[in-house]
């Protein structure tokens, strides 16, 4: 790598070697390229030899713009934008030499007025529209890449985004692609990754946390991958390496003997239950207690009634009524004081039965919606379970035999989408709900903690 630095522009001399992993050097250097895709696994620090190449661009080019492009504009004030801010730092620039706002989200280095723009895909044309025209487009980035083939035109959506910026800015323009790979091999962002390495304007880098110096890590980061190692080598592989390791049919395949215990705790400060509805289909609560000291969600109890198998329905009064009882046995158990439930968003009728029936109960039932992003919830349930974080008690019959039975349609994960088959999942979808509502109390107990809202690096 040329020993490039910023001396002259901050207080002592930074090399930029010495803040980028050698894996990423030539990725840095390369100007011949149009497209550089950056692809790793967890903490493979893509995300800040991104925003490092986009402040040395802005700092030492005489005229130039960049643009940084997520899927959806409110993702990006907890992601690039914010490593960008971290870059300017590490780079030792002082702050004080940029114009930094939120409202419109820009930053100018004002000793040449150059600018980086941050917008959402759905905003590329007003984003276009205040881009000073005298400034030519030297870097479009696109954090996040995944997103735009499972939330929107893929490949078209890209190439859309190329045709917007390029115009009048061939010299020197190029683009730069941040991703983890997904499992599953035949995802469509695989697909267009392959098609894309076969072009000689492409270059390729993929790296993983074995690349980055451990003393830039942190030594509980390398231990929390290793032990993810020795529970689940192939999510390790995936999650750690970014390797495509498939997807299995099963959709929780670690959920083993680990998974199933009985509670010691005599008490539980807060105890939250997963609510799915249906008529004809099984309706069924499913509840976990918050277990501080263990740092885990231990299961509790289920309550299941399917109107078509025993042939009896039941209005969403007598539901709740059997609601009542399920948290006052609960409540008299556990000398639990306060309920959180999450319910299934469709199921209105039954959640104003519920506000009705618990408003006399001598303990505080916080009802809300359940957040239903099947994928994310299935992701975070899959993570508990595999570092034990989740069990379900021997009575929870109905939820230990549905997590052996819940599966991807076969089709699907041939299409490189995973969609779960929608049978045998009452209570998993209650259990998701559950998790999902909860999650903000017990992701701080994972090893590492958890990045995906903010993506990672």
């Amino acid at each position: 790598m040329r020993r490039r630095s910023l001396s002259s522009m901050t207080q002592s001399e930074t090399r930029i070697s010495d803040l980028i992993i050698p894996a990423f050097w030539d990725a840095f250097n390369d100007t011949t390229h149009t497209h550089k895709i950056l692809t790793s696994g967890r903490a493979g620090t893509k995300t800040s030899e991104a925003a490092i190449e986009a402040v040395y661009k802005l700092v030492s080019l005489p005229e130039c713009s960049e643009v940084v492009i997520r899927k959806r504009h409110n993702k990006l004030r907890k992601t690039v934008y914010k490593e960008i801010k971290r870059a300017i730092n590490r780079l030792g620039i002082p702050e004080s030499k940029f114009k930094i706002t939120v409202s419109p989200m820009e930053i100018t280095y004002k000793p040449n007025g150059n600018t980086i723009y941050f917008t959402g895909s759905d905003s590329i044309d007003d984003t276009k529209g205040i881009i000073d025209e005298s400034k030519p487009i030297k870097l479009v980035l696109l954090d996040e890449v995944s997103e735009f083939f499972t939330d929107g035109e893929g490949e078209d959506e890209l190439q859309n985004i190329e045709a917007t910026f390029i115009r009048g800015n061939a010299e020197g323009f190029q683009m730069l692609y941040l991703f983890n790979p997904p499992k599953n091999p035949n995802a469509p962002v695989m697909k267009w990754l392959a098609k894309m390495k076969k072009r000689p304007d492409v270059l390729h880098v993929h790296v993983d946390y074995r690349d980055v110096p451990v003393e830039w890590l942190g030594a509980k980061l390398v231990e929390a991958a290793e032990l993810l190692r020795s529970i689940d080598e192939r999510q390790w592989r995936w999650l750690w390496l970014g390797l495509c390791i498939g997807v299995d049919e099963v959709i929780y395949y670690m959920f083993g003997g680990k998974n199933v215990r009985r509670t010691d705790e005599e008490a539980f400060p807060i105890i939250g239950i997963g609510v799915d509805y249906g008529q004809q289909n099984a309706t069924t609560y499913q509840a976990a207690g918050l277990n501080m000291s263990r740092h885990r969600l231990d299961g509790l109890q289920e309550y299941y009634h399917s109107g078509r198998d025993t042939g009896s329905q039941k209005s969403p009064s007598e539901y709740a009524r059997d609601f009542v009882e399920f948290t006052d046995e609960l409540h008299e158990k556990y000398s639990c004081s306060t309920f959180y439930v999450y319910i299934d968003p469709s199921a209105k009728g039954l959640a104003e039965e519920i506000k009705r029936a618990t408003r006399s109960c001598g303990y505080t039932v916080l009802l809300r919606d359940a957040d239903n992003d099947v994928a994310l919830g299935i992701s975070r349930v899959q993570k508990l379970l595999t570092f034990g974080m989740l069990s379900v008690d021997p009575c929870q019959e109905n939820a230990i035999e549905e997590f052996g039975l819940y599966e991807y349609d076969k089709k699907s994960i041939e299409k490189g989408r995973e969609v779960p088959v929608k049978t045998n999942d009452h209570c998993m979808d209650a259990i998701r709900y559950l998790v999902m509502g909860l999650w903000n109390k017990v992701k701080r107990y994972l090893p590492v903690q958890d990045e995906e809202e903010e993506d990672g690096e």
